[in-house]
């Protein structure tokens, strides 16, 4: 004999602001005290975060560059770090390590040219008398009469190198709050690399997983690639200063080529400012006008033109593996007349997630991801209960 027939009741489906959306969710669903929630988040977080860029705005360049230089400053922190034992103190001896030998180089430098511009403040007369002297020898101003003019500019030169530290002593704060925190940023960016990752890589949702992936990829790319091929570049184009200097017996050779190197990372408009002004130097205070030409010469083919417009692009690109020459040569010009120094890193590296956004989303393997999600959602519903 057959057991009764036992029915039981459909189960009542939960309330809806109940159900977890957040993995599979329609804009329909949604409702009016959830969607006020959504709307008063979005501008809550707009207006904070507006807030913070604004906060930080004048300092945003130094915490990105201290996050860069942190991160590649890593191999050298985990050697040191295999030595002393210690986070804190690996992490401040790999920071000393980088930042003393700049100083030191700077302020050589800064001691030479101080030395120039006091004698140039106190020997006025005889410049202007020696700058005259060579531009009467030019055909086309035989014949003119500059010395009131010409030593009016000299006088104007000289007071603007006296003014010069003082100018300094006027930007120390903004630098000194703009160090600081590159110094803090790269300092926390060696001591804690791991826990930042993971954290960074626990809020991202697995079905980006290849996106992020794509911007990691490139991003270490384009960043290996600019930052090897400026130091190389940087370091030929200042050896070729030097060199020069040397050969033709410039005065202050080292903290020509010093100066050469620091402002050389502007592509175009570079180490020009070093070879052409000693160029002039040679023909009125030394009557060397073959010696002038090679170094303008050299300077212009060698340094601007074949180093810094296809030489630095060039090995960027082959290093990076990520951006072809082209594209690299746009980073870094666009880069650096947008972001200023800072952007010989933030050129590429916009590029870079460009091109990664690009690929992941054309990428065919994204729109077989967004099918099998549409799938595992149809056949993830539960049973159809009937009454």
């Amino acid at each position: 004999m057959a057991g009764p027939i036992i029915t039981t009741p459909a189960a009542e489906p939960p309330e809806r602001r109940r159900i977890e959306r957040r993995g599979n969710s329609r804009i329909g669903d949604l409702t009016l005290p959830e969607v006020r929630r959504i709307f008063i988040t979005l501008v809550l977080g707009a207006i904070v975060l507006a807030l913070f860029f604004w906060m930080v705005k004048s300092v945003i360049v130094a915490a990105i560059l201290g996050l860069i230089i942190g991160f590649y400053l890593r191999p050298l922190h985990l050697r040191i770090l295999a030595r002393v034992r210690s986070q804190n103190l690996a992490a401040i001896v790999t920071l000393l390590v980088v930042i003393v030998p700049v100083l030191l180089v700077l302020a050589y430098s800064y001691s030479e040219m101080a030395d120039v511009v006091s004698y140039a403040a106190t020997h006025q007369d005889e410049i202007v008398a020696k700058v005259n002297a060579a531009m009467q020898r030019l055909p086309l101003f035989k014949d003119a009469r500059i010395s009131g003019s010409l030593g009016n500019a000299v006088v104007a030169a000289t007071d603007y190198g006296t003014r010069l530290p003082a100018l300094l002593k006027g930007a120390i704060k903004g630098f000194s709050i703009s160090a600081t925190i590159f110094l803090f940023t790269a300092f926390y960016i060696l001591i804690g690399a791991e826990k930042i990752g993971s954290y960074i890589g626990s809020k991202i949702p697995p079905r980006y997983d290849e996106l992020r992936r794509a911007l990691e990829t490139n991003v270490r790319g384009v960043l290996y690639g600019a930052i090897y091929s400026t130091l190389l570049t940087q370091t030929m184009k200042s050896l070729i200063i030097l060199f020069m200097n040397l050969a033709f017996r410039v005065p202050l050779a080292g903290a020509l080529a010093v100066i050469s190197f620091i402002i050389g990372f502007f592509p175009i408009v570079g180490s020009w400012s070093v070879y052409v002004p000693v160029a002039i130097w040679l023909v009125i205070f030394r009557d060397a006008i073959g010696p002038a030409i090679a170094m303008i010469v050299i300077g212009t083919v060698v340094n601007t033109v074949f180093i810094s417009t296809y030489l630095r692009p060039k090995i960027a690109a082959e290093r990076s593996r990520v951006l072809n020459f082209y594209w690299m040569f746009v980073a870094l010009i666009t880069g650096v007349y947008t972001f200023g120094l800072a952007g010989i890193l933030l050129g590429p590296i916009l590029i870079g997630l460009l091109k990664a956004v690009i690929d992941t989303v054309t990428a065919r393997s994204s729109w077989q991801i967004l099918e099998l999600d549409d799938v595992e959602t149809n056949d993830g519903a539960g049973p159809i209960v009937q009454a």
